[in-house]
């Protein structure tokens, strides 16, 4: 999940209603039509629905274009990417049946499977090479952009219609983890129109309307095999409370995204089940390095001191996570285990206020119903900072558009990430000058340390030299992971073939394994 991004909240009065009853609210998500579907082919009768968060009416079936949840689920039905992320992030074969470096980390050789597009034209080293040069253009904006920006297209060939080499422009060892990332599926060559996308995974496309229903249909001919349900919906739903009594009344399937409040409810349920993926979403709060006024990093560090993170954990996620230690990705490869937790220090915190003259000063954070968690942390974060001598006060804006306004506006701003690579995160999020960077941090050491991780043969010496920038970019880059939050979906108890997986992994979401009893 990429990018963990969920969308448009209603006002107060349509939250209410939504609250009271999903089944009004679902109406015209196509949830009270009838099922359907045919029987041939070796799949099941039933038509499979998923409730989502949607992206809105700029929504897209462009895989290179996948910063939500929704997104990556759409584009997983439709598509294939070379590899795919186990639990860990470690990277395994997909339409890739294998590939290998020279001794310099610089030629990628590739060998792809037998695989077909819906069309029936054969995936090809032709069509890998137009879909990586398209996500690697910044003007597609593709979540992996800044990764498969390393590629050398001018050097890089298809030395058969199965086989090809991918030159980078440096030595990176750690280049493989691209092969699995969000926006990196491959699309026939020359495709720029996505209205009736043809793809190579699982499901063909039969409708989809932006910010409304997709509709998709098993496809016999998949190479992993036919999917066991024969049709596919992913339906919006932007309300959590209308995801969460959609799945108690039936109209879906599957719900995606619950909060911890909901988790206690759904626990009593008799009819659904939780998938949990522990400290699976990062947490994060964004200050803007590049302006006031945390230019200062005295204030930077005034915040990280002033938070109490242990009650934010118990009431804003509700119990259901962890302490965040101010650095992505805790528990996976790479994450340094050596460091001491961040422990609040209130009088420090005061100290580094009043002397930055900042006593009194007025800061705003954007925020959203995108996540059920981040309104009451606000509240929480300004009740704490007024301690130090801050005052916090938060501007909640539309779900539809949070991702897009909080680019260019603002000083601070809530945000959440999914389960990815470390390494993957720290180049896309960290590295000063990269699309992602939202703190707009830049330290020449930093981007160093990276560069050498990346080049260095030896996996120990990767692993240390990242551990050493992101000790770095623990103090000094403005994000500040506050907590890492439990990734619940629920799904109905008559639903089998699905496991509780993190965002963004290959379990996640593997709606072609799902069975309907």
């Amino acid at each position: 999940m990429t990018t963990h991004a969920r969308t448009d909240g209603p006002g107060p009065g349509r939250r209410g209603v939504l609250a009271a009853g999903g089944a009004l609210a679902l109406a015209g998500a196509g949830l009270l039509t009838g099922c359907g579907g045919d029987t041939e082919d070796g799949g099941g009768s039933d038509r499979f629905r998923a409730a989502f968060t949607s992206g809105g009416s700029q929504e897209t079936l462009d895989p290179h274009v996948a910063p939500n949840f929704v997104d990556q689920a759409r584009a997983k039905a439709l598509y294939d990417t070379l590899g795919t992320y186990a639990d860990d992030m470690s990277v395994r074969e997909r339409l890739a049946e294998s590939w290998e470096s020279d001794a310099a980390g610089i030629r990628w050789h590739i060998r792809l499977r037998q695989a077909r597009f819906h069309d029936g034209r054969p995936v090809t080293a032709k069509d890998v090479l137009y879909s990586y040069r398209r996500a690697a253009d910044p003007g597609t904006g593709s979540p992996s952009q800044v990764l498969l920006s390393a590629i050398d297209f001018t050097a890089s060939r298809a030395d058969g219609e199965r086989s090809l080499v991918l030159v980078l422009k440096s030595p990176n060892f750690e280049f493989p983890t691209v092969f699995a990332g969000p926006g990196t599926e491959i699309i026939p060559d020359g495709t720029t129109d996505f209205r009736r996308p043809v793809g190579s995974g699982p499901f063909t496309f039969v409708s989809f309307t932006p910010g409304g229903t997709a509709r998709y249909h098993r496809w016999a001919d998949h190479w992993d095999g036919a999917p066991h349900i024969a049709e596919l919906e992913i339906v919006p739903a932007n309300e959590e409370s209308a995801r969460l009594n959609a799945l108690l009344s039936g109209q879906v399937h599957y719900g995606a995204d619950m909060s911890g409040a909901s988790v206690e409810r759904l626990k009593k349920s008799g009819s659904v089940r939780l998938l949990t993926a522990e400290r699976a979403t990062a947490q994060q709060l964004l200050l803007r390095t590049g302006r006031a006024p945390f230019d200062d990093a005295r204030l930077i560090r005034a915040v990280q001191l002033g938070i109490d993170r242990e009650a934010l954990v118990r009431i804003a996620l509700a119990g259901h996570g962890e302490v965040g230690n101010d650095l992505f990705g805790m528990g996976l490869r790479g994450y340094p285990q050596d460091l001491a937790p961040r422990e609040r220090d209130v009088d420090e915190a005061r100290r580094l206020v009043k002397e930055a003259g900042a006593e009194g000063l007025r800061v705003t954070v954007e925020t959203s119903s995108v996540d059920a968690a981040w309104e009451p942390a606000a509240d929480l974060m300004a009740r704490q900072l007024r301690e130090v001598g801050l005052h916090l006060a938060a501007n909640t804006r539309a779900s539809s558009t949070y991702f897009s306004e909080i680019k260019t506006k603002g000083v601070a701003a809530f945000n959440t990430t999914s389960t990815l690579p470390v390494s993957d995160f720290l180049q896309q999020r960290v590295r000063g000058g990269a699309a992602r960077n939202q703190t707009q941090y830049a330290s020449a050491k930093f981007d160093a340390l990276l560069d050498r991780a990346r080049t260095s043969r030896e996996e120990q010496d990767r692993l240390g030299l990242l551990a050493r920038a992101q000790k770095i970019a623990r103090d000094e880059s403005g994000l500040l992971v506050w907590a890492f939050s439990d990734a619940n979906d629920a799904v109905a108890d008559s639903v089998g073939g699905l496991r509780a997986a993190p965002p963004n992994s290959h379990d996640w979401a593997r709606f072609d394994r799902v069975r309907i009893s």
